[in-house]
């Protein structure tokens, strides 16, 4: 039998593949590079041009400025940050008023204002500061802690009296020499390497501290001990500690320095030399015409 209807044409099922162009949309839409675009590159550059396009008027940009330095400067000055008052420790007053005054700080101050380390450095230039620390202590002190150099001689030079420590280092200076009485007096010219020998020296003449007065370098090689009397002591430029000490056990044996005695020479450690007095060289010769005389 044949269908009264004739059939109807089954609809074509539509494609559901992507077009050409669409998929290649799709895979650039899905690449590293408009990733990173999209996420980091244009927001950057919209921010960075609303900053310009801000920034371009000078008035704005001078208001921003002001509000940065305003804030900075808040914070700068939080109690927390103030320095209000400066302490010096291990310190002589006199040293203490040097610090003072060379620091020159103008407190209260802000700790952010402060360059201590070049305070520091500052500190320490002063000749009678070995070290320095610098410290800020809650309260708003700034500690200086200081080591001191210890004078040990007075040292005489061409500018007159210097004070200086077991190094050589000067300490400070003098007007006269009785200010320091208790301080042994080097005389000439000489290197501070040589001030460990002086001292070594001074220390070697325990016995006769009484009538040191000082060691006096000669021609920057050697030393000469200075006593009262206006005797002398010339040691040499080797072991010159041992040849005074040889000098002391004659004293102490015979009295030597006690006699009427210029100068002892011990230059030539084999062949010690006294220089005598005009009128102990006097005495000598009359006594030794008499002798003479006598055994004619």
């Amino acid at each position: 039998m044949r269908a009264l209807r004739p059939a109807r044409p089954r609809a074509a099922r539509p494609d559901p593949a992507p077009s050409r162009w669409s998929y290649r949309l799709q895979r650039f839409l899905l690449t590293p590079g408009y990733r990173l675009a999209m996420r980091i590159v244009i927001p950057a550059v919209v921010c960075f041009g609303s900053v310009h396009l801000y920034m371009a008027d000078e008035m704005r940009r001078d208001n921003v400025i002001a509000m940065i330095h305003g804030w900075k400067n808040d914070i700068e000055t939080l109690d927390q940050f103030m320095v209000y008052g400066m302490e010096v420790s291990n310190a002589s007053p006199g040293t203490e008023e040097d610090i003072r005054e060379i620091a020159e700080l103008d407190l209260p101050r802000s700790s952010f204002h402060i360059d201590l380390p070049g305070l520091k450095d500052t500190v320490e230039s002063l000749p009678s500061v070995a070290e320095a620390a610098l410290q800020l202590r809650d309260g708003g002190v700034l500690r200086i802690s200081v080591v001191e150099r210890v004078p040990v001689a007075i040292w005489r030079g061409v500018d007159g009296y210097d004070l200086v420590d077991p190094t050589g280092a000067v300490t400070g200076a003098l007007h006269r020499r009785s200010e320091r009485p208790d301080l042994p007096l080097l005389a000439g010219a000489g290197e501070p390497a040589a001030i460990p020998e002086a001292l070594a020296l001074i220390a070697a003449a325990e016995p006769i501290a009484a009538r040191l007065r000082g060691l006096e370098r000669i021609g920057e090689r050697r030393w000469d001990v200075v006593l009262d009397r206006d005797q002398r002591i010339l040691l040499p430029e080797e072991k010159p500690v041992q040849a005074l000490e040889r000098v002391l056990a004659l004293d102490e044996a015979q009295e030597l320095m006690s006699r009427d005695v210029l100068a002892v020479d011990m230059r030539l450690a084999d062949r010690p030399t006294l220089r005598l007095s005009e009128g102990a060289v006097k005495d000598w010769r009359r006594i030794r015409s008499l002798v003479i005389d006598a055994s004619k």
